[in-house]
């Protein structure tokens, strides 16, 4: 389970990484004046819109406002409290997995839902959208996985041994 967990930790660091970096630079145009983003990802967003056909950021549906709007105010903190509480193995990484698991899941499947019902999303931009709905899945299922509760300190006894000992 060890090996399980380390290999989940690594793929998730990277994924919360990319969410740190993307999400205000990105995201936050769809919510935001184009004027506060520095010209290369507005050019960025603009290729990606006409490469992929995201008629969600082109068009800006409210909902889809909405869900970024929960994005860059919670999801995105979230996403950088996870990753540190990866890179420095905090106990509360579970929590904090499943929290910004079951708030993207919730959000990709209405997204999802919209693309699909609309029939207007191209199996390229579908296979776009799919990674973050299978990412959430992963951060739901860190959350689940149970805490060892093994902390290695050093140089410290617990207050209960130091009571024993007097």
């Amino acid at each position: 389970m060890g090996a399980f967990v380390k290999l989940l930790d690594f793929l998730l660091f990277i994924y919360f990484l990319f969410i740190a970096i993307v999400a205000p630079f990105f995201d936050g145009q769809a919510a935001l004046p184009k004027h506060m983003f520095p010209p290369v990802f507005v050019d960025l967003k603009s290729w990606y819109t006409q490469e992929y056909g995201d008629y969600l950021v082109s068009e800006k549906p409210h909902f889809f406002v909405g869900l970024i709007w929960l994005e860059l105010l919670f999801a995105w903190p979230l996403s950088v409290i996870t990753l540190t509480a990866i890179a420095t193995g905090k106990s509360w990484v579970n929590t904090a997995c499943l929290i910004y698991g079951v708030s993207t899941l919730t959000a990709m499947v209405a997204i999802l839902s919209e693309m699909v019902g609309s029939q207007r999303a191209s199996d390229k931009l579908l296979m776009c959208y799919y990674p973050f709905l299978g990412f959430a899945v992963l951060a739901i299922l860190r959350g689940l996985i149970p805490h060892s509760g093994k902390t290695v300190s050093i140089g410290k006894r617990s207050a209960t041994s130091r009571k024993k000992r007097a």
